[in-house]
């Protein structure tokens, strides 16, 4: 028992990298979030309320008879903490910008007895939630048995509920409702949010430090007798790292939650481990002007309030790890198919949304209304194995449905890229991803263009992506590409997500791996044309990955940092993630490509076909669940039995692919072969076209009188095969100037996709091409995402010219730019 009361860990050394994950789940669960916020652009912070559904966890489910003055083990003695603000939860008043500790002596204050948070309750059960960076004001237990229609769920109740534990009995029960009873559970959750406090309740004391919010009520010793329903009061501030305060690409305010290494803990207090799966429902309040977003499965439309604000409303049925709860809110502006474009517009009538939206819970989206549903069909039935929820794999519709309801939204000033360029591929990508992958997860999607600062291309969340305005430049091949990877995400990183954290691969290798499957169905290629562009990416992957693991720290390189503790937590449920604060991490991509590669390395020896197909069948199996590297590869292992006579074993791939750093043997012999590819030699012949003319354009050489200058006739390229040589060139010692003219014009360089003009770019700094410097400071400032490798290269040279060109972009760009990168790029240049 004592062991269990001690939730309080010192504060991790700011200079060291590892994220706790302090929420103590083995105790205590969060089943459901009901989300009460107001969106303040003046102030730059959300506040409002939270209010959190509670169930006993496994290990501490069953109370035993408790004397709550009984004399038990105290805990060790923590450090004081000296508070900044005092006062008690029943202020109403108090500043909530102040507050960051409740620290009461016992005493009368307004009626109400409150005690010293360090004395007198080490006896007590501490609740601990993931908290940083918001200002709590109050907490506070809520009467749900004065909820009228909480009653009726005890009308087929066999034995009244025990005296003094109505309530727990009642929120036991709706915790319970069938799927089939969704609407009605989140119509109770609702009206419980609103309730009061039970008279006479004893208030529940709240304390938090850097990286918890932790509560205590009087004479509660175990889990089983705390509160199950809670209400916290709170503001976020300016500076939490979950959300960005920035601008859209109009100039226009705006706020959305960035996905950072730390998740939702600086949005609300949250259990963050993985495991604290939950639903939730939120009602945001913004400016009449702005629209909302949000992770939900409805389609949501604004309320106009008295006061001019507007209110939105969303909710999910699916539980799901609080990290993936995202908000944006901003001025955006939802791109449309123009008739006169001739874009096809890719709709099913019967399985589509209505028009005005769903705005609540009595207009489901997932089409999962099991009243109406039809029954699992074929090889199918019975595949769900997860808890119970209105689930789209179950129902016919779903599986039919290729193509999702979607919208796309941007700002003004980039609808018409996006409605060129999102638009027409959107719908084909969503349906590349259901021929290759089966039931779309989710119900629709909309996709939202971010500001500038965006620290990456795309990011995925449950029905909602968003997207960096690089891959809006250029051909399509950037943007559909991005779009097939973040869309993949809802099957491998959504529906199915990894258990531990520190395994970032089983997401992103994934969709890495099946963004090449799905894209190439996207471009309708034979499988020979297939083949081909699959080894030009693989070997373009294998360059990236080379260059990263020679420049990096070992211990970054490791897919699975946790080795054979990988998903062992404490006996509380606390955990850290390995390397979760280290700056440099989300400039990283060893667990995009080193898990790429590993699953092309088992797929070679099951073949293509037949491994997309086993992927189809993890699916069906894990659904809604969280897995480890062990439940794939065992899973594969077991279905491929004669991977075992090509000695595949579990241990063994542990060994070279996932818990060592480096090259793994296989990857070093495979990519000697990608060099022998039909669409890499074209490439490798135009290279050696390139040095000849460059030869023959250095100074010094000299041509006879009337000789006509050196002209080479360079074959056209795609996307991809142009990054590669311009890779390639950059391994040339010297370019002149008038050579990187012919290669600028040859391709069009100005007018391709991001990932081409990045290599230009490297070019253009390399060989101080000042002509050029000006497609330099373009790409800094239009494709943050891409540039913090650039700013190394401009300050490495020791060029003047160069550094001062660094420096104005950094001045330009640092007051939106993400904080990694701004960690970073600030140490390169200052």
């Amino acid at each position: 028992m004592a062991e269990m009361q001690s939730v309080e860990e010192p504060d991790l050394d700011p200079n060291k990298d590892d994220l706790p994950l302090r929420a103590n789940t083995n105790h205590m669960l969060v089943r459901h979030y009901v989300l009460d916020l107001a969106v303040h652009f003046e102030r730059k912070i959300v506040g409002g309320s939270i209010v959190l559904f509670l169930e006993p966890g496994k290990a501490h489910a069953e109370a035993p008879d408790c004397d709550p003055t009984a004399s038990l083990s105290p805990p060790p003695k923590q450090p004081k903490q000296e508070p900044q603000h005092q006062f008690c939860p029943n202020e109403p008043d108090v500043s909530q910008t102040e507050v960051t500790v409740e620290n009461c002596d016992e005493k009368q204050v307004g009626g109400n007895t409150t005690y010293l948070w360090e004395e007198g309750m080490c006896n007590d059960f501490t609740l601990v939630f993931d908290c940083c960076n918001l200002s709590v004001s109050k907490v506070e237990e809520v009467d749900v048995a004065s909820v009228a229609g909480m009653r009726a769920l005890l009308v087929d109740c066999e034995q009244p509920p025990q005296a003094g534990r109505l309530s727990f009995t009642l929120v036991e029960r709706l915790l319970a409702l069938s799927s089939a009873r969704w609407q009605e559970q989140h119509n109770l959750y609702l009206q419980c949010s609103t309730a009061p406090c039970p008279r006479g309740a004893l208030p529940i004391s709240f304390h938090t430090d850097n990286w918890s919010l932790q509560l205590r009520k009087r004479g509660v010793c175990w889990p089983s007798d705390f509160p199950r329903v809670i209400r916290i009061w709170y503001e976020t501030q300016p500076e939490g790292a979950s959300v960005r305060w920035t601008k859209t690409q109009d100039g226009r305010c705006c706020v959305y939650t960035m996905g950072s290494p730390i998740n939702n803990r600086a949005l609300f207090p949250c259990q963050e481990p993985p495991v604290a799966m939950s639903t939730w429902q939120a009602t945001v309040m913004a400016p009449s002007e702005f629209t909302v977003l949000l992770s939900g499965e409805n389609h949501a439309t604004p309320v106009q309030e008295e006061s001019g604000l507007s209110r939105w409303t969303y909710y999910v049925t699916m539980p799901m790890p609080a990290s993936t709860f995202t908000l944006a809110v901003g001025q955006w502006h939802e791109a449309k198919v123009k008739p006169s474009t001739g874009v096809q517009v890719f709709t099913d009538s019967n399985n589509s949304c209505p028009e005005s939206g769903c705005s609540s819970v009595e207009k489901p989206c997932h089409g999962s209304d099991q009243k109406s549903q039809d029954p699992p069909e074929g090889p199918d039935q019975g595949m769900c194995l997860h808890v119970d929820y209105p689930c789209r794999f179950a129902v016919s519709p779903a599986r039919r449905e290729a193509i999702v309801p979607h919208r796309v939204f941007s700002p003004a000033c980039l609808l018409q890229q996006v409605e060129a360029m999102v638009l027409p591929l959107l719908p084909a990508c969503l349906a590349a991803a259901h021929a290759v992958l089966g039931v779309h997860p989710f119900s629709h999607l909309d996709v939202l263009i971010v500001p500038s600062g965006f620290s990456s291309l795309g990011m995925a969340s449950p029905h909602i992506a968003f997207l960096s305005q690089s891959v809006l430049a250029g051909p399509r091949h950037l943007c559909g590409a991005r779009l097939c990877h973040e869309i993949a995400h809802s099957w491998f990183g959504l529906v199915i997500g990894a258990r531990d954290w520190t395994e970032e691969w089983i997401s992103e290798g994934f969709a890495t791996f099946l963004e090449d499957v799905l894209w190439a169905k996207v471009q309708q290629l034979s499988r020979s044309e297939e083949e081909d562009q699959l080894h030009l990416r693989a070997l373009l992957r294998w360059r990236r990955l080379h260059d990263e693991l020679q420049n990096s720290e070992q211990e970054l390189q490791i897919l699975r940092p946790h080795k054979e503790s990988t998903g062992v937590v404490s006996e509380s449920g606390a955990s850290t993630v390995k390397h979760g604060l280290n700056p440099e991490k989300p400039f990283m991509q060893v667990h995009y490509l080193k898990g790429y590669f590993l699953l092309k390395f088992l797929a070679s020896f099951t073949g293509h076909e037949q491994f997309l197909a086993f992927l189809c069948l993890f699916v069906r199996t894990y659904h809604g669940q969280l897995v480890l590297s062990q439940d794939f590869l065992q899973m594969l292992l077991d279905h491929f039995p004669d991977l075992k006579r090509h000695g595949l074993t579990l241990e063994g791939i542990y060994a070279d692919w996932l818990d060592a750093p480096g090259t793994p043997k296989w990857l070093s012999e495979k990519s000697a072969a990608w060099l022998q590819t039909p669409l890499v030699a074209e490439v490798q012949q135009e290279v050696t076209k390139w040095i000849h003319f460059t030869l023959g354009h250095r100074k010094g050489t000299k041509r006879k009188r009337g000789e006509p200058c050196l002209k080479v006739n360079f074959k056209e390229m795609g996307p991809e095969q142009i990054v590669l040589l311009l890779e390639l060139l950059l391994e040339e010692e010297k370019m002149s100037a008038g050579v990187l003219q012919t290669l600028e014009r040859t391709y069009s360089l100005r007018m391709q996709d991001a990932e081409v003009k990045h290599r230009w770019c490297e070019l253009v700094v390399k060989h101080k091409h000042s002509a050029a410097y000006k497609d330099v400071e373009d790409f800094l400032i239009d494709n943050q995402a891409m540039g913090v490798y650039l700013y190394g290269e401009l300050m490495v040279h020791e060029d003047s010219r160069q550094q001062a060109l660094a420096r104005r972009c950094f001045s330009l760009t640092q007051e939106h730019m993400d904080p990694a990168a701004l960690s970073v790029v600030s140490e390169m240049i200052l």
